[in-house]
Parts: C-alpha cells; structure tokens; sequence
C-alpha cells in the first residue's frame, strides 16, 4: 500500500484509534458531512459518497495483505463512506447527524441481511459493501423516523 493509500483507507488516521476504531472513523467524518451540508449541494453529497466509495474500493484494496487479515480494523474509509450515506437527504440539523450517527454505527455492528453477507466478498468489496448498507440501512430508519414524528 502506498502512503496515500494507507492515509485514505485509515481515513487520516483515525483508524489507529486503539478501541472502536469504526466509531472513530464516524467521528472523523462528521466535518465532511458538516461541510457537505453547509454547501448545500444535494449532487455534491451524491458525488462524495461515489467518490469516497470509489477511493475506499482503491485504498483498501491492499489492505489485508498489509494488515495481515480480511477486513483490518485500521480501514475505516467505509465507514466515511456508510456514514455519507446514512446522512444524505436528510434534514441539516444536529439532531439529524447524531441520530444519524447512532443508526449507522448500530446498523455497522448488528450488520443485518445482507450486510454480513456482503463480508464475503472478496478484497475491498467485502470491506465496503456492508458499510454502504449499513448506512442505507441507516438513512431509511431515520427518513421513516422523521416521517413517523411529523404525523404525530
């Protein structure tokens, strides 16, 4: 893994975080979901979860060769890319972004069908893919939350 690589796949080292470092890959990408949201840009944010999937399939790709073991606690550029989901259209307020944060990190440890079975795909896929359900996961409960509290 080149240097890049490696800063992209621990998304800026947070991935070093020595407990939860899935929970400290979520944290470190609340201020690009907060600046995604300050410019307001509904394509942007659509760009930016293509984009950081397509940089996490690339930087991750060497990862458990690197780490010595299938889906390497130190990548956590998937759940930048999960959370990017779990946020998109969805209302640009605190409450938004931690119930967001909340769901997405249950979702990412409860892995429900097929979350964990995407696990079992090979390379970086099987680390990206259960986190790109996880917060679609994610961003349906809360959009049904917010739906479910507007009619009460």
């Amino acid at each position: 893994m080149t240097r890049l690589e490696t800063v992209l796949a621990t998304w800026f080292g947070s991935g070093y975080s020595p407990f939860a470092s899935g929970t400290a890959g979520t944290l470190a990408s609340v201020p690009l979901v907060l600046l995604l949201w300050w410019i307001g840009s509904t394509p942007l944010h659509a760009a930016a979860i293509a984009a950081i999937a397509a940089l996490g399939l690339w930087a991750a790709r060497g990862a458990e060769s690197r780490w010595g073991r299938k889906d390497p606690g130190q990548v956590v550029i998937d759940e930048t890319a999960g959370y990017l989901v779990a946020t998109f259209l969805v209302p640009h307020t605190l409450s938004a972004l931690v119930l967001s944060f909340f769901l997405f990190r249950a979702f990412d440890v409860v892995k429900p069908f097929p979350a964990g079975r995407s696990q079992s795909l090979p390379g970086a896929w099987g680390i990206m893919a259960d986190d790109l359900i996880a917060g679609l996961y994610a961003n349906l409960a809360l959009q049904a939350a917010l739906w479910l509290w507007a009619r009460a």
